[in-house]
């Protein structure tokens, strides 16, 4: 690493301190994660040309793996199971929500071709970014509307969480500092090391944060290992995830999607609109907080939003149960529903563009 490298790392962690603790103190919720990924927004489109190192972001999310193990237990099974009409309608309603916008932004060659499909699928970010990739689509493309997304969810849902005063208050620091069982915490982060391992050698889409997850999830289940995670731990993974979201806004994706940028935005807030109406529906079947409802249904990546239902005082094991169905949905049936959704696209290739002729060329 040249001295150059090293200063820009010490001060995008100096901003990132700096940014979790103005967040922290006008009572926005996940500053952690929100400090260093704005700060590294910033960074990266200043030209910084920082790149986090991929082992660095596989410890972060089996780390946050291991955190929505522990908000999972028999009881929450048992839920999903007695209330699964539920469940499946919220995760078909969003990501057919999302297929749509994804296909008409594709048909009106707002990206190009089957690039916002990839794009618009809710969650499973860094996989979609991955599959995308191989079925041909402009990875670099996809992430930005993936991180877009990401960003814009997490900033509305602290907004909402401060609006309706569930924030934990100012004791983020407190909190970091207090001990934590030696014992227990060890297993835990045997479980996030070992199963983030295996998950990248059996080559699963997200195997770093899917394997620990469930390793832990069956492990809270049964009794044998309660999930615990020092606070520091759990601090550095949310920087690194934050900073793995915000190193994505390079100045190159930034020129790329330029032109793109304005109805990106608008699709992504259509969407916001839409998982914010659905929760208002399942906040009424429920009878769960308005909190708890929209983090459930929101469209951003699982790990972001473990880490704000955690900061938060929140129904966390029905969160964390509706966004790790649609997690799997995604991974399961969005390669799926984006090839067909695709090949539609080709078929009306002829459609009328919103963009100029100069723009469809680029």
């Amino acid at each position: 690493m040249s001295g150059r490298t090293a200063g820009l790392w010490l001060a995008l962690l100096a901003a990132s301190a700096a940014g979790t603790a103005i967040l922290e103190w006008i009572g926005l919720s996940a500053g952690l994660l929100l400090g260093p990924m704005v700060a590294a927004i910033a960074f990266s489109a200043r030209g910084a040309g920082l790149s986090l190192p991929r082992p660095l972001f596989v410890g972060a999310q089996a780390v946050i793996g291991c955190l929505i193990a522990g908000t999972l237990d028999i009881g929450t099974f048992a839920r999903v199971v007695t209330q699964w009409p539920l469940f499946l309608g919220v995760t078909a309603a969003t990501l057919g929500a999302s297929s749509l916008l994804g296909y008409l932004l594709s048909r009106w060659r707002v990206l190009p071709g089957s690039t916002a499909i990839w794009g618009s699928m809710p969650g499973a970010a860094s996989a979609m970014v991955v599959m995308a990739d191989a079925f041909g689509a402009d990875a670099r493309l996809v992430a930005f509307m993936t991180y877009t997304r990401v960003v814009c969810v997490a900033g509305a849902a602290s907004i909402l969480a401060a609006a309706l005063g569930a924030h934990h208050g100012g004791d983020w620091l407190v909190t970091m500092l207090a001990p934590a069982p030696l014992i227990p915490s060890l297993a835990t982060l045997a479980v996030a090391g070992i199963g983030a391992v295996a998950g990248l050698k059996l080559r699963i889409p997200a195997g770093a944060l899917l394997v620990p997850m469930a390793v832990g999830i069956a492990l809270h289940a049964m009794g044998v290992l309660r999930m615990t995670l020092p606070e520091p731990v759990l601090a550095v993974s949310y920087a690194l995830v934050g900073w793995r979201i915000g190193l994505a806004f390079t100045r190159e994706t930034f020129a790329l999607a330029a032109k793109a940028l304005p109805r990106v935005l608008l699709s992504t807030f259509v969407l916001i609109g839409f998982s914010a109406a659905l929760s208002l529906v399942v906040a009424r079947l429920t009878g769960i907080d308005p909190v708890s409802a929209y983090l459930a249904v929101s469209p951003g990546g699982l790990d972001s939003v473990a880490i704000i239902a955690t900061s938060v005082p929140v129904d966390q094991p029905f969160v964390m149960a509706m966004q790790a169905l649609r997690f799997l949905a995604v991974l399961a049936l969005g390669p799926t529903l984006a090839r067909a959704a695709a090949t539609r696209f080709a078929k009306s290739n002829s459609s009328p563009s919103l963009l100029g002729e100069g723009d469809r060329d680029a």
